[in-house]
């Protein structure tokens, strides 16, 4: 099995596992002028440019009475999905839906003695558009990313909320898709893909209304599209590829280790998979179970290109050695497979989402439980957090103060203003009170 092996001893041996970490930053791909002259088309030219990159990428008989999912076919697509799996999404909605709901703000004013008014105001957007990826041809659809962006949008209180996501070649939908958005109360669903897709939520055509906030996952077409865009529309973030490290001790089972280390490897050649342990035996055991289980796997071949080129198994000497490393790459996914994760949880200051002990793998987040599976990834779980009710709001600061606070405060703010050297600003509190 090809994978990385290292030893890390403690903060000397971090500059090379970060060098070779940072390379992930920065694929081979670079698109940002065909995505620029993506967005300049869809501005100007509307749906006439969407139809034309569909046709050219996904559906050559593509044409615009099959931009919008009528009604009549959103009841068609919902009735071919089998009862049992919309049970399971029903269930993954209210999971995600409860969870949520507990990061509501509220809005808040308090009064000082001298009458002064100061507070917060916490509004929704007024429309958010959610991107979904049709997966291999539109046949493995991202059901749980439209669960994932939509839930926390509607718990905010967003009033308009549209999806689009890429066609079959037919020009439809995956049904799928289609029924998780009816589960979810939402009517407005279009037919379109990549940074064309993106350019229509941001720029609006004669279909499709601009919106406010742009959220959900996609390829680096996508990815290049939402981060030309910010500082025009809101976006969740500029998401890279997906990754897992795992803290492991002599209690983990290697068999469940491995298949956890897939379980992102599978995702593309990029995304990234590391076990640290103080366990050599458990390491040797993980090493060999990762070739037998890759070999069993339908996409067995990508996971081996991404643990050959990302994956890495890291011994250490001491728990504390694997915290400290932990801390360092900062995780979208940390499990902790060790005996009582409970006892190093206060020590984990970095990571976008923490799977506690050996029955809670990522899946279980990424699927069914109820936090966000929209995560921070290589790096930015130092500084950034999951998708949440947050990002589809905005807030405003409420000042109010009377001639008396201007009489008290005014030659003081003045003062501030002109050592700035902005003399209205200083005449426009003097004029109240002179």
């Amino acid at each position: 099995m090809a994978c990385k092996e290292i030893f890390y001893s403690g903060s000397e041996d971090w500059p090379e596992i970060k060098d070779w970490l940072d390379l992930r930053k920065n694929p081979e791909s670079k698109v940002d002028d065909i995505v620029r002259e993506i967005l300049a088309n869809v501005r100007k030219n509307g749906d006439s440019a969407l139809i034309e990159y569909t046709r050219k990428f996904d559906c050559p008989d593509f044409n615009e009475s099959m931009m919008r999912v009528s009604l009549d076919q959103m009841s068609m697509a919902f009735a071919e999905v089998k009862n049992e799996d919309l049970e399971i999404i029903e269930e993954s909605i209210r999971n995600v839906r409860d969870f949520h709901r507990r990061q509501v703000e509220e809005s808040w004013m308090t009064t000082k003695e001298d009458g002064t008014i100061l507070g917060q105001i916490v509004r929704p957007v007024d429309r958010v558009g959610l991107y979904v990826p049709g997966g291999q041809g539109g046949e493995t659809p991202l059901i749980s990313s439209m669960i994932m962006n939509a839930v926390p949008a509607q718990v905010a209180g967003v009033k308009e909320i549209a999806v689009i996501s890429p066609p079959r070649k037919d020009g439809t939908l995956n049904p799928y898709i289609i029924a998780t958005a009816k589960e979810l109360g939402i009517n407005e669903v279009y037919v379109s893909g990549s940074a064309w897709a993106i350019a229509a939520l941001a720029y609006g055509t004669e279909t499709i209304k601009p919106c406010d906030v742009i959220a959900g996952p996609g390829n680096v077409f996508v990815a290049t599209a939402k981060s030309q865009l910010v500082g025009e529309v809101g976006i969740d973030m500029i998401a890279g590829p997906s990754e897992i490290a795992i803290i492991a001790d002599s209690s983990a089972n290697p068999i469940w280790t491995a298949a956890d280390m897939l379980s992102q490897a599978e995702h593309d050649p990029l995304a990234s998979s590391i076990l640290i342990t103080d366990n050599e035996a458990l390491a040797e055991k993980v090493t060999e179970e990762l070739s037998l289980q890759a070999s069993r796997l339908p996409r067995g071949e990508i996971a081996l290109k991404s643990l050959a080129a990302w994956g890495a198994i890291v011994t250490v000497n001491s728990m504390n050695a694997a915290i400290d490393l932990v801390n360092r790459i900062a995780p979208e996914h940390l499990e902790l497979s060790v005996s009582d994760p409970w006892s190093i949880l206060g020590r984990i200051s970095h990571a976008g989402a923490i799977f506690m002990g050996h029955h809670c793998p990522e899946p279980v987040g990424d699927y069914f439980a109820g936090p966000n599976h929209v995560l921070p990834t290589v790096g930015t779980a130092r500084f950034s957090s999951a998708l949440s009710v947050e990002t589809f709001c905005k807030k405003s600061s409420l000042i109010y103060t009377d001639k008396n606070y201007v009489t008290r405060h005014g030659a003081k703010i003045a003062r501030m203003a002109r050592l700035e050297g902005l003399e209205a600003h200083a005449r426009s509190i003097e004029s109240r009170y002179k």
